[in-house]
């Protein structure tokens, strides 16, 4: 077991999770990745924003492919148990697992965050093939290419979760984004070692590069994208079970199924399926209480500037999606770029990405009650900031 490679980290958790009362069973997701490790040199992206079950779903996968572990005690009674090529899959493959945002508290450069990463892999990779000569402090795609000269049949599945992490960290420098990019260019693409590269995000991976960096990958996005759309969010039948759930474990149930789609449903997959933000149905099952769980830290902050500061575009429609009425837009996902957003598209797609707005037929809307308290906070917030700063002018 490594820290990356094989490590049983992924196992660990899912367990737990497989074993939490409202658990939600998305293991069919994995029989479409089947297909896809049989090519081989196969790269999938999957943005949704936070909260919407990425972590849990990349270590799902982790734990279920990496043969650094034994996972038939969770997957035996799931739906994935099923499919003919359960056992022909399960836990027969070298996963590597890196999770992009997890950092110690003590890093304060890109180089530190890399150095550390790196070091790790590479000290994994000796470990488990130690007949391969590699130089300290080499290149780390020469010592994948070692491997696969001494063994052809060493080829692995890289499990990036969380994958553009380092682009929010004040930090990285542009140098620094795209020595990223190019790491991940040279360590992915058309490698013979690679039978899978499985990254989630936040955002489109255009956001970040020209086109030609990662160009291998199909990106499935939430808004435009109807494959996997079932796998990220609960959806309508599954929170009914789910709530079901609590009115037989909870002493004093006090939310009914109105409750909970007016407070957390109201995204829309590309598919037209409504969905559920996953994280406030759960706590809020489980809290027996009805309230804002969706925090709105992270990188947003650009988006309530320009909030702010297009006071005259943006804030009238903003208004009237806070009185319930839907507003034209085009939706332009790879707009939006970290502020540069010019307009009012390229805002509200911003806002549709992070999940603040939902969109469906070229409309957006604010989703639920959840969505709206917290818009109507920061947006009362940063127009008060905005005149503040305006008389000050």
């Amino acid at each position: 077991m490594g820290a990356y490679l094989n490590s049983t980290a992924a196992y660990t958790l899912y367990k737990g999770e497989s074993e939490e009362p409202y658990f939600v069973d998305k293991t069919q997701m994995l029989e479409d990745l089947f297909p896809l490790i049989k090519k081989g040199n196969s790269h999938i992206c999957l943005t949704r924003p936070r909260r919407f079950g990425k972590t849990v779903m990349a270590n799902m996968a982790a734990s279920f492919f990496s043969k650094g572990c034994e996972s038939d005690d969770i997957f035996k009674n799931l739906r994935i148990a099923q499919s003919e090529d359960y056992e022909k899959y399960r836990n027969q493959f070298s996963v590597i697992h890196i999770t992009w945002n997890d950092t110690p508290s003590s890093c304060f450069s890109y180089q530190q965050y890399i150095k550390r990463i790196l070091e790790k892999l590479a000290r994994d990779l000796k470990r488990e093939y130690p007949m391969v000569k590699f130089d300290e402090g080499g290149d780390i795609v020469d010592l994948f290419m070692e491997i696969y000269i001494e063994d052809p049949s060493a080829r692995f599945i890289f499990i990036l979760d969380e994958w553009d992490y380092i682009f929010y960290q004040d930090y990285a420098a542009e140098q620094d984004k795209k020595a990223y990019l190019q790491l991940l260019r040279s360590l992915l693409k058309d490698k013979p070692y690679v039978l899978l590269t499985y990254m989630t995000g936040i955002l489109p991976i255009a956001k970040y590069t020209s086109g030609s960096e990662l160009n291998m990958f199909s990106e499935f996005t939430m808004a435009k994208t109807s494959m996997f759309s079932s796998c990220f969010g609960f959806t309508e039948q599954e929170v009914n079970e789910l709530h079901k759930r609590y009115l037989n474990m909870c002493r004093n149930p006090s939310i009914g199924m109105d409750d909970l789609k007016n407070w957390y449903d109201g995204y829309h997959a590309a598919d037209g399926e409504r969905i559920y933000n996953p994280r406030s149905v759960v706590l809020a099952l489980r809290c027996n209480h009805l309230e804002n769980y969706w925090t709105s830290s992270g990188p947003y902050d650009e988006i309530f500037y320009y909030i702010a500061h297009n006071v005259n575009d943006v804030c009238g429609d903003i208004a009237l999606m806070v009185s319930g009425q839907d507003v034209h837009a085009r939706l332009q996902e790879y707009a939006a770029t970290s502020m540069d957003l010019q307009t009012k598209d390229e805002i509200f797609s911003a806002m549709v990405v992070y999940g603040f707005l939902s969109y469906e037929n070229g409309r957006v809307s604010i989703p639920n009650r959840e969505l709206m308290e917290i818009l109507k906070e920061i947006l009362k917030e940063e127009i008060k900031k905005a005149k503040k700063y305006k008389s000050k002018l």
